[in-house]
């Protein structure tokens, strides 16, 4: 469950992360807070850790007034035509609302996007974590 003010930009496969494909964007992201009062700000390490996590309570950066508290995505359906990501926000570890984005993988665009800027690009990244680790390690011989 990532923190719903941050918006990853690249990948951090260096950070050094026990486990990372099991964070809640798949990898552990670089990115920028886009807190209120904070728009555009670089986090630091350890702040990073909380962007990566959610629940970040002791965050500085974390508004007082917020809907949510962490978003977590989920694959619900991958075809050759379609892939779904169902979207989780939690607000004090309970469910705060939800819904199911689309990507089409043959014409890599989204068919329907989160209108939030800052969710659907960590669903974006979500995705890209996603694909990478469905890629074959080795390419099928001929």
């Amino acid at each position: 469950m990532a923190c719903p003010f941050f918006s990853p930009t690249v990948r951090a496969d260096h950070v050094p992360f026990p486990h990372p494909r099991r964070l809640p964007l798949g990898a552990v992201w670089r990115g920028l807070c886009e807190a209120p009062g904070h728009e555009h700000s670089t986090p630091g390490d350890q702040e990073l850790a909380w962007c990566n996590l959610g629940y970040a309570t002791c965050c500085p950066h974390l508004p007082r007034q917020r809907t949510s508290d962490a978003v977590r995505f989920g694959v619900l359906r991958d075809s050759k035509e379609r892939i779904s990501i169902q979207f989780v926000f939690e607000s004090q570890h309970q469910p705060a609302g939800h819904g199911c984005l689309e990507y089409d993988p043959l014409m890599k665009t989204w068919v329907s996007p989160h209108p939030e800027p800052r969710t659907q690009r960590l669903a974006e990244s979500f995705l890209e974590s996603y694909l990478e680790r469905k890629r074959p390690a080795f390419p099928a011989s001929t």
